[in-house]
């Protein structure tokens, strides 16, 4: 099977968008996801003729600055079978939201079966350390840059260790997740988790506020625009969010986890 995903299954993509910033004209189009299912090949097979088609592809672009990115990702039958019987959330979005391309008809896709708790704790653990460590490595670049005075990449990985403990704390507590990178939107998706969150990122003075949008504008600005302002200060104010953030969500996840075992 050929499945398509992403904006363009979903009819939200973007064809093409242009702006000045930064100096310069930044533009952006949306990517084709596609999910190629493969039965008996083996992924180094796969890889090869997706490569191929990759080239032709953008040989064939008449502007390749406007020609949609494409993004193929493989897959044997047998394990995304797998992954949507245990309600895996990456696989089993893209069935949710994808957009049949090709069909041999030869195979179907699983549903999601209810899972057990200790299933639920098993897939709650490996989404914990998984994007709880990432989010840590970030934290610990981000530290890394402010000893060599990069504040304004600094600013950016701070911003992925809040983005990666948020998407901890959904996958633990609901095993699916979407991307997103709005901090705002992110913060909204768990505060229900913990009355704490108040404490990390609050809006009581213009000083917070500020601090919360310059996180929050660092996802882009603080690896692109080079008049973007962060001073030692902003990360010595930031920092201590982001541990308040890291220790909350350590909490809540592993309380989480328990209680699943307790129900098994």
């Amino acid at each position: 099977m050929i499945i398509l995903f992403g904006s363009y299954a979903r009819n939200d993509y973007v064809v093409y968008d242009e702006k000045f910033e930064f100096g310069k004209i930044q533009f952006y189009v949306s990517d084709y996801d596609i999910l190629v299912i493969t039965s008996g090949i083996s992924d180094g097979i796969a890889g090869k003729v997706l490569d191929n088609i990759e080239v032709e592809y953008y040989n064939k672009a008449n502007d390749p600055d406007r020609q949609p990115p494409v993004q193929f990702i493989t897959i044997d039958m047998k394990k995304l079978n797998k992954e949507l019987n245990e309600g895996r959330y990456f696989f089993t979005q893209i069935k949710q939201e994808g957009v049949i391309l090709y069909d041999s008809g030869k195979h179907k896709l699983a549903r999601r079966r209810k899972l057990n708790f200790e299933e639920i704790k098993q897939q709650a653990e490996e989404y914990f350390e998984e994007k709880y460590n990432y989010a840590n490595d970030f934290f610990e670049t981000a530290k890394f840059n402010y000893e060599r005075e990069k504040y304004r990449l600094a600013s950016f990985h701070l911003h992925q260790a809040c983005e990666n403990y948020f998407y901890a704390i959904r996958l633990v507590f609901t095993q699916q997740n979407s991307k997103q990178h709005n901090l705002t939107k992110l913060l909204n998706s768990v505060k229900k988790y913990s009355t704490d969150f108040v404490k990390v990122f609050p809006q009581d003075t213009p000083e917070e506020k500020r601090l919360f949008e310059l996180i929050k504008a660092a996802y882009v600005n603080g690896r692109y625009d080079p008049d973007f302002v962060v001073t030692k200060e902003d990360i010595d104010a930031l920092v201590p969010k982001v541990e308040l953030l890291r220790d909350i969500t350590k909490h809540i996840c592993e309380k989480k986890i328990e209680e699943y075992e307790e129900k098994e």
